[in-house]
């Protein structure tokens, strides 16, 4: 573990931020919000007077990230009355916390501030090392032979109050100047000094301590390549989820271990991890098993008035998949792939130096049911209509099929956006270049798309081309054959290889078709874009019939006069007014409702086509005009 400080700020909480930072941007202390940081010091309050306040790391803040107000301000003397209580509920702890803030502002302190306060340091630093808890999760731990007499080592206590406690008994007869660092079982390290820079160098020297006792590095092995639908499948089976497959060498070489199902099951490696990863993986493709021994689990370990949480797993292994991750979102499957990814280097090094062991079922079930958890999910609130589903839309790069992408990911959704024009990717967004005419190409998106998300839930075919004004005597035959290739046999290609996807959709699959006015009100110079809509449309309503069994929905809608998209330019526009004796602003809003159609418009009524307000309607064709007297 390489030592990165940089500078000393004169500002102590200036300090404390580059040290939580310096440990937030390593992998191998902490990970999504894990890990937590402190300074002491003091200052004037509002009336002058000189206040002991301890800054300590606010919840819902990232150590990579954070920021002086990321750290909440509380009064250090109360903190300290509060440690010598006998007993103090967690969730009375939380509230007591909150009352002694400096701030009414501040975020809400670490579930862990009281073990801040009764170490004396003026400066406080705790991760989650896997160096460390490799250390730590053994048959027979390691923490001493490695650091003799530097560090104090506290038996797992859950975080909070008693874990507080317990420490400060510890500290009273342990904490020596020769002391630097506290080791807490199958949980993590805190280090500390007079400033921020002692305490980041000791965890630099303890966390590299570790890992020279470690040694060694993990195997890899090659992905294996599989039918996507195969992942679809298992998502068909576990429900409306982002299920991502995980194929990196490390991850390969483990769930070849012929002892996988032995070592993968004794629990994580850390119990906070479980909120993410449940106690254990799914070893292999039994869904339902995994469901029976959950409920059994928790039948086994709950207490009167516990509601279960899901039972679905967070996390499969398996020799051929390699490693799936399963989350409510993508930002939750992709979370649980980097918290799994450590636990498969740490159980690999503990085996390699002795025996891996977590934590007993009961401690792990207490920390998946800690009532500050739960209190978590409810803040939460309900999630998006479409989270957990995934959908497919093609031409998602501009115009319409760009405001698709955005109305159904503002639903929730992940999206996989094909075009010939590259996007940018994001945490729920799969932007690939591909040519829609193309059925390899497709086919290939349509597996990067699975391996990302789990599945294809809703499918919006937006790419299209408008040839321009051409009587049908001056049609040349490439012009035809290109706009009939990308309009309609692009499609009906795309509908095949997309089929067996969306019938495997938990919630029923939901085919959106962007077809065109001119359909129903054809005009004159365009008879290859409405000769290549009018066929896509009725290739809609083929499959809204043949698809009905299979529980998918098939409709179209048949915009008009969409003005912000690339096809109308300022030039063409004003033009275009002029031929009808029209401003540019009439023109736009020649229809009977007098009204401006926009993309984002055409993209929200998409969306919402997909969502169960259109549960019963199928085979549908709905304008999207303003009000045409020619279609009405």
């Amino acid at each position: 573990m390489e030592n990165r400080w940089a500078e000393t700020f004169p500002d102590p909480l200036d300090d404390c931020v580059q040290a939580s930072r310096l440990l937030g941007a390593e992998p191998g202390l902490v990970l999504h919000g894990g890990g937590n940081t402190s300074v002491k010091a003091t200052v004037a309050d509002i009336t002058g007077e000189p206040v002991e306040v301890l800054y300590v790391k606010g919840s819902g803040w990232d150590l990579a990230t954070i920021e002086r107000p990321g750290f909440a301000p509380l009064r250090l003397d109360r903190l300290r009355e509060l440690v010598k209580l006998q007993q103090l509920p967690d969730s009375r702890m939380m509230n007591e916390l909150r009352c002694a803030l400096l701030d009414a502002q501040a975020p809400d302190p670490s579930v862990e501030t009281l073990l801040h306060v009764v170490l004396p340091h003026t400066s406080v630093l705790h991760s989650h090392a896997d160096a460390v808890i490799t250390l730590t999760n053994q048959s027979e731990p390691l923490v001493k032979e490695v650091y003799g007499d530097k560090v104090v080592v506290v038996p797992y206590v859950m975080p909070g109050f008693q874990l507080a406690r317990t420490a400060a008994e510890l500290f009273r007869e342990q904490l020596t100047d020769d002391v630097v660092g506290v080791v807490l079982m199958n949980h993590g390290l805190f280090t500390f000094g007079e400033n921020a820079k002692e305490a980041y160098d000791r965890h630099i020297e303890l966390v590299g301590m570790a890992e020279a006792r470690i040694g060694g590095s993990p195997n890899a092995a090659e992905p294996v390549v599989i039918d996507p639908l195969t992942i679809a499948r298992i998502r068909k089976d576990i429900g409306p989820m982002i299920v991502s497959r995980h194929t990196d060498p490390a991850t390969m070489a483990f769930v070849a271990r012929p002892d996988l199902a032995d070592v993968a099951t004794r629990g994580p490696a850390t119990p906070d991890h479980i909120i993410r990863t449940k106690r254990v993986p799914l070893v292999g493709r039994d869904v339902d098993a995994f469901r029976r021994d959950y409920r059994e689990y928790f039948d086994r370990n709950a207490t009167d008035g516990l509601v279960m949480l899901d039972p679905q797993p967070r996390v499969i292994l398996d020799p051929d998949l390699g490693m799936l991750t399963i989350g409510k979102r993508a930002k939750d499957a992709d979370i649980a792939a980097d918290i799994y990814r450590h636990t498969i280097r740490i159980i690999e090094n503990a085996e390699r130096i002795g025996t891996y062991r977590a934590l007993g079922e009961q401690d792990l079930f207490d920390v998946e049911y800690w009532d500050l958890e739960q209190a978590k999910l409810k803040l939460a609130g309900a999630p998006a209509e479409f989270t957990g589903e995934v959908a497919l839309v093609t031409g998602a790069a501009s115009g319409i099929g760009k405001a698709c992408v955005q109305a159904l990911r503002a639903k929730g959704a992940s999206v996989v956006g094909l075009d010939l024009t590259p996007s940018d990717s994001g945490v729920d967004y799969l932007g690939l270049q591909v040519d829609v005419t193309d059925p390899q190409a497709v086919r290939q998106a349509i597996a990067q798309g699975v391996e990302r998300f789990g599945g294809i839930d809703i499918v919006v075919p937006s790419a299209g081309v408008f040839p321009g004004d051409k009587p049908i005597a001056d049609l040349d035959h490439a012009t035809w054959r290109r706009t009939l290739a990308v309009n309609t046999d692009a499609i009906a290609e795309l509908f095949t290889q997309v089929h067996p996807y969306l019938k495997l959709a938990p919630n029923g699959g939901r085919v959106v078709l962007i077809a065109s006015k001119n359909v129903p009100a054809p005009g004159p110079g365009a008879a290859a874009y409405s000769a290549s809509k009018a066929a896509v449309t009725q290739l809609a309503r083929v499959a809204a019939l043949e698809w009905a069994a299979d529980g998918i929905r098939v409709n179209t809608v048949h915009p008009d006069a969409v003005f912000d998209t690339g096809l109308w330019t300022d030039e063409v526009l004003a033009r275009r007014a002029a031929h009808y004796g029209l401003s540019v602003g009439e023109y736009k809003r020649r229809n009977l409702l007098k009204t401006e159609v926009t993309s984002a418009g055409v993209g929200k009524l998409v969306a919402e086509m997909c969502s169960a307000t259109f549960a019963f309607t199928t085979g549908a064709q709905v304008p999207v005009d303003g009000g045409n007297d020619r279609v009405v």
